[in-house]
């Protein structure tokens, strides 16, 4: 890899890890931004919520907006959005801003997102290369959630809760500075907008992780919750329908006509209703039970985070001696022992050996399997289709988060912690059985892609 090659990928490497980040950067912050902005109790998990629901709804149009317009104009716009969205935030005189600031900052992340993994495939040619671009790019998005806590912790405690909006600033500006210069724009797809697939994809995942998310704050019995799952769900069943027939879908769905890249994608979804719902709970668990400063909380999901980034930079000589099915595989196994471990912390329990080790471990497992299971989304995947194949990739890992959110709120009401960490590791069982299931009949083409890494000297 040599340097132009590295600057390109850190520029999509921090686009993706700004918007990653924000999805749980504040969360260590909300009492603060309460106190001070006059939320009331029900309407502060709407700083939480509003990002998530324009995220993941747009994701899916995002990522062919990318294909037709330009993927690096696409990223570049999108940039911009989350930038100025960021600072409107940070300046919020009251609820309703900064409720607006991050739908923005949703919009601006559903249009970016999409376009940095497809960029990747652009920049970097198919093999070696690409392989340790994806690598990297799906480490930083696997450890931004973790990442999110630490520096929310970090601001909050030594300056104010508003820099956990700042400190977008500067990371965007470097990003648009910088983008026009190092990466290249991949062809514009010709053609137009799928209005009526963008439009049913559209309301139909804004529905669905609606109707998640509330029914994490108000129950499974909640009409409106219900309601909207149900809409949810018959307008994606509505959605496919309509690709079937365009000519230019917003969702190829030729996307799953391989088997390997179908268990990706679900993989793309329970893997994150495993880790985003942990997050959730253990966060809570090391301030309230083990009495830790918003700083401390977020120094404890250090292990995890650091374990990620770390082993992306063995990837490539790990993939050169494991096949990528067996490094898979281990992930998912790796991942529910962690959780499990997990299940058994209390009040007693100390930080280490008590939630440092079982965070190493499912952090080793997290980096395995979706570093590979990305490969096998994107590798193979038609030029014409990349912006898609990435938006609904991550269009997966937001609804997976609030699937599991959702889920486990419900679980730990009802059934305690123990049996909270127990669900979460129930998810990536499930997807370690659909994994096999759905192992690719033929073996040459995944050790071609991914086996041959090699990391840059």
């Amino acid at each position: 890899m040599n340097p132009r090659q590295r600057v390109t990928l850190l520029v999509i490497a921090l686009a993706q890890l700004m918007l990653i980040l924000d999805g749980t950067i504040v969360t260590v912050a909300l009492p603060g931004i309460q106190e001070e902005l006059g939320f009331s109790p029900g309407g502060l998990s709407w700083v939480m919520n509003a990002y998530m629901l324009a995220f993941g709804g747009l994701l899916l149009l995002g990522g062919r907006a990318g294909d037709i317009l330009g993927r690096r104009r696409a990223l570049t716009a999108g940039v911009l959005v989350f930038t100025l969205a960021s600072l409107l935030g940070g300046f919020a005189p009251g609820p309703e801003a900064m409720i607006a600031s991050r739908v923005l900052q949703g919009v601006g992340g559903a249009l970016a997102g999409p376009a940095g993994l497809a960029l990747i495939t652009g920049n970097f040619p198919q093999g070696p290369l690409r392989d340790r671009a994806i690598a990297v790019f799906t480490s930083v998005g696997a450890a931004g959630a973790a990442i999110g806590l630490l520096a929310g912790g970090v601001l909050t405690d030594l300056v104010s809760w508003r820099w956990v909006m700042f400190v977008n600033v500067p990371i965007g500006l470097a990003i648009l500075a910088l983008a026009p210069v190092v990466v290249r724009e991949t062809p514009r797809v010709p053609g137009r907008f799928d209005l009526a697939g963008a439009v049913t994809a559209t309301t139909g995942s804004t529905g669905l992780v609606y109707g998640l998310v509330r029914a994490s704050e108000r129950g499974w019995d909640d009409g409106w919750a219900l309601a909207s799952l149900l809409g949810g769900v018959v307008l994606l069943t509505l959605f496919v329908r309509v690709e079937r027939r365009a000519a230019q879908p917003v969702m190829p769905l030729r996307l799953f006509g391989e088997r390997s890249r179908v268990a990706g994608y679900a993989s793309m979804l329970l893997l994150p209703a495993a880790m985003m719902g942990t997050f959730f709970f253990l966060t809570q668990f090391v301030q309230i039970g083990l009495g830790y400063s918003p700083m401390q909380a977020g120094l404890a999901f250090l292990p995890l985070a650091l374990t990620i980034l770390a082993l992306s930079q063995l990837a490539g000589r790990i993939l050169r001696v494991v096949r990528p099915h067996t490094a898979a595989v281990a992930g998912m196994l790796l991942i529910p022992a962690g959780l499990v471990w997990l299940s058994r912390v209390d009040t007693t329990t100390s930080y280490f050996p008590g939630v440092f080790v079982p965070l190493v471990i499912m952090g080793v497992g997290a980096a395995a399997a979706l570093v590979v299971m990305s490969m096998r989304i994107v590798n193979g995947v038609q030029g014409d289709d990349a912006g898609a194949a990435s938006g609904l990739l991550q269009a997966m890992q937001q609804t997976g988060g609030s699937l599991g959110l959702a889920v486990l709120v419900t679980v730990h009401a009802s059934a305690g912690l123990a049996a909270t960490f127990l669900t979460a590791a129930g998810f990536s069982l499930v997807s370690l059985l659909i994994v096999t299931a759905l192992r690719p009949r033929q073996a040459l083409p995944e050790p071609e892609s991914a086996a041959t890494v090699v990391t840059p000297r």
